[in-house]
């Protein structure tokens, strides 16, 4: 009986893995995994993300910082706490013509007053600029992770344009 040779092997080996490869995404795509876990990301007291739906507005101390967040067409204006006679409401009265600093966001993150950049993704999970590569279920998951990562230093605010 003859030994097969290192190419054989390494051909074998090889068809094996390219196959492996190819078929990976199929088996993958209907198990738990692939789907995004209702709270990952989480900190406590925050609910699932319970779809695309806008997350609510919030606004509270944590670790010694002032965290808030609400949906950026609101400016303000509603409850939540936000500082609705002065800080950010009415950004727009009489600016119709010009972009105001939450344009093209559905939702504002502000730490100790600075804004935190925040961008939704297709699965409905939020990143931000300070923690790109990880996904949050909300808002306010990602803006206590953000004070948690900052670790006391200052937010320092994005300049576009």
């Amino acid at each position: 009986m003859s030994r097969p040779t290192r190419r054989q092997v390494l051909h074998g080996s090889a068809a094996a893995l390219a196959g492996a490869a190819l078929a990976a995404p199929v088996a993958f795509a209907d198990t738990a995994a692939a789907r995004p876990a209702d709270n990952h990301g989480q900190a406590a007291g925050d609910g699932p993300s319970g779809g695309h739906e806008m997350p609510e507005p919030f606004d509270e101390m944590y670790e010694g910082r002032h965290i808030e967040g609400w949906p950026a067409g609101e400016e303000g204006a509603q409850s939540g706490g936000h500082h609705s006679s002065g800080a950010h409401a009415g950004h727009h009265a009489g600016q119709a013509s010009q972009a105001g600093p939450h344009d093209g966001m559905d939702f504002v993150v502000r730490i100790d007053n600075d804004d935190l950049h925040v961008m939704r993704n297709a699965d409905g999970t939020w990143i931000s600029l300070v923690n790109h590569y990880e996904t949050f279920a909300t808002p306010r998951a990602l803006a206590r992770a953000a004070v948690r990562e900052l670790q006391g230093a200052d937010l320092v605010p994005v300049v576009t344009g």
